[in-house]
């Protein structure tokens, strides 16, 4: 089944640019990791989103993303609150939500024209 991951960050001021190629840098060879996205959240702050085919692919990536992490571990500030550098959460999919389908146009050519256009048309002729 699939799950997601979903880690909170903290960077350093002025460490931002650095942070983010980091992550444009970093090849993701992890088994079973789908895709992901780096979100910008604030001024300082990212939360980053990983796609898996199963928690069991992710639980097992997990000390590879550890590795990751410790490539730009220096950039980041403690979050406080006993969490340290990283605040992630992770599930299995329970859900999948669908974007609504915008309504389709209508084909056709030339508007109707009124009956009553119609009729004075006519009686100018």
């Amino acid at each position: 089944m699939t799950a997601f991951n979903i880690v909170r960050f903290k960077v350093q001021p002025g460490q931002q640019d650095y942070f983010i190629e980091a992550h444009r840098k970093a090849r993701a060879n992890f088994k079973g990791f789908r895709g992901g996205a780096l979100v910008r959240t604030g001024e300082q702050t990212f939360c980053i989103i990983g796609e898996w085919a199963s928690f069991k692919a992710m639980a097992e990536a997990r000390p590879q993303m550890i590795g990751l992490l410790d490539t730009f571990r220096a950039s980041l500030e403690d979050l406080g609150n006993g969490l340290g550098v990283t605040d992630p959460v992770s599930g299995e999919v329970v859900l999948k939500l669908a974007a609504a389908k915008p309504a389709k146009k209508k084909k056709g050519g030339r508007k109707k024209k009124s009956a009553t256009k119609s009729a004075k048309r006519k009686k100018r002729l």
